[in-house]
């Protein structure tokens, strides 16, 4: 993805985080280790937060976000200047709907509690939400204004989660994300783009898939991680934001530039069985808002990132 890397690199000279402690839940997951990377690139210490049972250290905690004393102390020993709130279920069909609100919602809380009763107050708390939560809008382009109107479990629990976190808005420099549909190289292949991405790379013949007229605006992981560093900067406590690249594709369009990258045609299977009944049509993003505060976003467009996770 030589050509829009350039795009994506930290900003030259800025250190805007240097001696400052980064606190990022879900820092083994997908998107934690982007966002990581970029908050080190910022000069920022990154603390985090993994599952429970898997490998803790110095600046690494695995806990469960719903051991409401656990979370206590661990925010009590890393004290940190910056939140990037990541860790929850992500999984639009995830199979354990009680296990999506508890940990979307109460863990959110158990957090916001121990950040508002911390002996040092952060500079800026990002909590990552969904633009899932809009549901099928009826509008073509979806800004920060549109009604949410959420058709799934997980949609409702991040909205939940945005509801609550309103009750510790007057504690807590909160900043609400919406992002959009996302990917990138790591990405587990239970999401759609990488379980596509896998069969091109293994040079499969034929994928089973559910609507191909699914439409989504996809982003690059790697300007996500960008943004939440931007927005931490900036600081603007107490508004919400989508992050999305500002297009849209369907699910036929990413499966012919896949074909283009790889040189050969997939034949495609519709299978009744991923096909959802309250699956949300078509979700095209507005970024305006988000540019106003941290400036372009310089997205790359669609076809870099899947030559990126393709070729590797």
């Amino acid at each position: 993805m030589a050509a829009a890397s350039h795009d994506l690199q930290p900003v030259a000279g800025a250190r805007e985080g240097e001696g400052k402690r980064a606190l990022i839940t879900g820092l083994g997951g997908f998107t934690g280790h982007y966002v990581a990377r970029e908050l080190e690139a910022a000069g920022y210490r990154v603390f985090g937060t993994a599952m429970p049972g898997a490998a803790a250290g110095t600046d690494v905690f695995a806990l469960d976000l719903c051991d409401r004393a656990a979370v206590g102390a661990m925010v009590e020993q890393v004290q940190p200047d910056v939140v990037v709130h990541l860790a929850g279920i992500a999984f639009v069909a995830h199979s354990n709907v009680e296990q999506i609100y508890r940990v979307n919602v109460v863990g959110t809380r158990n957090l916001l509690e121990a950040l508002a009763a911390a002996r040092h107050q952060a500079s800026a708390v990002l909590l990552a939400s969904s633009a899932n939560i809009y549901g099928n809008a009826s509008v073509p382009v979806i800004d920060e204004s549109v009604a949410p109107a959420p058709a799934n479990d997980y949609a409702v629990s991040k909205l939940a989660m945005e509801y609550m976190a309103r009750l510790w808005m007057d504690k807590l420099p909160i900043i609400i994300v919406r992002p959009f549909n996302y990917t990138g190289l790591g990405q587990g292949e239970h999401f759609l783009l990488p379980k596509i991405v896998a069969h091109f790379r293994r040079r499969e013949r034929r994928i089973e898939l559910g609507n191909l007229a699914i439409a989504r605006d996809f982003s690059d992981v790697r300007m996500v991680a960008r943004c939440y560093r931007g927005l931490l900067a900036a600081a603007p406590e107490g508004e919400t934001f989508n992050v999305c690249s500002g297009r849209s594709d369907s699910l036929a369009d990413v499966i012919a530039l896949c074909a283009e990258i790889a040189g050969y045609r997939i034949d495609v299977q519709v299978d009744p069985a991923f096909v959802r009944a309250n699956d949300v049509l078509t979700l095209s993003g507005s970024n305006e808002k988000l540019a106003r505060v941290i400036g372009p976003l310089n997205p790359p467009v669609l076809i870099d990132t899947l030559r990126w996770m393709i070729q590797g």
